[in-house]
């Protein structure tokens, strides 16, 4: 990667205003025993100015005016050295979702060659928090951009911008799709083959990005790589009337109460994958016709449903007859070990939380995001001045709410949907391979939705084989658990040497 100034050449602040926006780069060199071999690297860190083309139309062509500063993005990126040819080396660019998210989860728990040390099992540890080398990183398959789009880590809108105008869904694909392009023409890496990976609300980002860098930028992919995946916001949304959410749940219910053993006995011995496939199957073949029914349903059949899914579910048979049959995300988390005194997580269902009583209808909070937002934080915060050399007196925005005022632009009065999107990038481009992972015990983005949702993409059987789908016995932020951290990292690296296959033939011919 070229070099950059250094920090402290960056223009001192007029005694009049605030400083202009300017790009403020730090650059630093490191190694890392990444796969039990030895990894030298660069780490560019810092903010880049992103403008606004503007332009005067004359009579006969158009007079480039010069661009206005619009915001100040911030990433870090890894570059291995020792590459014989950089400019082709692969490159992928990582963001996490929210929206209002950082990259920190996927930098520092899965991509990076550092990762927040948790337990074993990715249960939380004791402050102080500390970062250990990540033998699994990706980084000796491919360099690495984490983006915090704005609003988030240190990324800002400049003086005198609006914020909100980032803050929905055609402002943030276009600001961090007009930064990946910027990023790719500085360092000369247009012959690179190139790679996105999101989690959660970043897969909804990295399929729209996968057609707007086609269509405003003419970069076309090599791959995307979706970790807990949502694109079609039908499938997690309950609202009266939407039965598909109840349905493409209930296999992850099944998840959580297995694991928290409050499942019939029978099913209780049984491994984990087999009571799924028969979750799965039951909701295909008697729940869901059950529902389409809705009032339509006979008393009887109302009730041998509710037995069974009482049974699926770990729930009281009541419970779920009061439920009409629709158990809600959020009644789920504060009901199934309600005896215990407990709440289950709705980010990992396998962590467990205490609110102030019993009572209520939902939790007070996400006990797996408690656990693990405070060792993400204090180690980002550590890591970026101390070992990637990087100041600022901002705070950086772990996750900032502004998924609260999210404009969702387009799809007012109906539900986000980026599916289409992804279908037609993949029928534009056949050679463009998809890699989605999920994990057993989400319920913010259960495996279901995701197998449902990439099932109704209406690609042709020839390029079906462009998509590829893995499970893990972990919840949304799978790599915490260790053994799945190994896995996934040889699943992702396999699906980047495939989808960089020169032999590879045209899907269509």
């Amino acid at each position: 990667m070229p070099q950059n100034p250094p920090a402290d050449s960056e223009p001192r602040v007029p005694a009049t205003g605030p400083a202009p926006a300017t790009d403020r780069l730090v650059t630093r060199h490191h190694q890392a025993t990444i796969g039990g071999a030895t990894v030298r690297y660069t780490t560019t860190t810092g903010r880049i100015v992103l403008h606004q083309e503007k332009r005067a139309f004359g009579d006969a062509q158009a007079v480039w005016e010069g661009a206005k500063p619009r915001a100040e993005v911030f990433f870090v990126a890894y570059a291995r050295e020792g590459v014989a040819d950089p400019a082709r080396r692969p490159v992928t660019f990582s963001f996490n979702g929210g929206p209002g998210s950082s990259s920190v989860w996927l930098h520092l728990g899965l991509l990076g060659p550092k990762r927040v040390a948790l337990r074993e099992d990715g249960m939380a540890v004791p402050p102080p928090y500390r970062l250990v080398e990540n033998d699994a990183s990706l980084l000796d398959e491919t360099d690495l951009v984490f983006i915090d789009p704005v609003g988030t880590g240190f990324s800002r809108a400049v003086t005198g911008e609006k914020p909100k105008e980032f803050h929905g869904f055609d402002g943030d694909v276009e600001s961090v799709g007009d930064f990946i392009r910027l990023w790719v023409s500085r360092y000369g890496r247009w012959a690179s083959p190139k790679y996105l990976i999101g989690e959660s609300y970043g897969t909804t980002r990295a399929s729209a990005l996968a057609g707007y860098l086609m269509d405003r930028h003419a970069l076309y992919l090599n791959g995307l790589m979706l970790v807990s995946s949502v694109l079609d916001f039908s499938t997690v949304r309950f609202e009266p009337g939407n039965d598909l959410p109840p349905m493409l749940f209930a296999p992850t219910y099944a998840a959580a109460a297995h694991y928290h053993g409050v499942l019939a006995a029978d099913l209780q011995a049984r491994d984990l994958p087999d009571v799924l496939a028969e979750v799965e199957r039951w909701t295909l073949e008697r729940y869901g016709p059950a529902l389409l029914r809705g009032d339509a349903l006979d008393a009887a059949e109302a009730d041998a449903v509710a037995t069974e899914l009482a049974r699926y579910t770990g729930l009281d048979v009541d419970y779920v007859r009061r439920s009409r049959l629709r158990i809600d995300i959020h009644r789920f988390t504060k009901e199934l070990l309600r005896r215990r005194g407990r709440t289950v997580g709705r980010i990992d269902a396998r962590y467990t939380g205490v609110d102030r009583d019993d009572a209520g209808a939902t939790p007070e909070f996400d006990p797996s995001m408690g656990a693990t937002t405070g060792a993400y934080g204090a180690t980002v915060n550590d890591y970026l001045r101390r070992d990637l050399g990087f100041e600022s007196d901002l705070p950086y925005e772990v996750i900032a709410g502004l998924y609260q005022h999210w404009d969702y632009g387009r799809f007012q009065n109906r539900f986000v949907n980026v599916a289409e999107t992804l279908r037609r990038a993949i029928a534009t481009h056949p050679y463009l391979r998809v890699f989605v992972a999920s994990g057993w015990y989400d319920l913010a983005t259960p495996h279901f939705a995701t197998r449902y949702t990439l099932d109704h993409l209406g690609l042709p059987p020839e390029l079906r084989g462009n998509l590829e789908e893995a499970r893990y016995p972990a919840g949304h932020m799978m790599y915490v658990d260790l053994d799945v951290l190994v896995q996934l990292k040889d699943d992702l690296a396999r699906f980047l040497r495939s989808a960089n296959d020169p032999s590879r033939t045209h899907p269509l011919t």
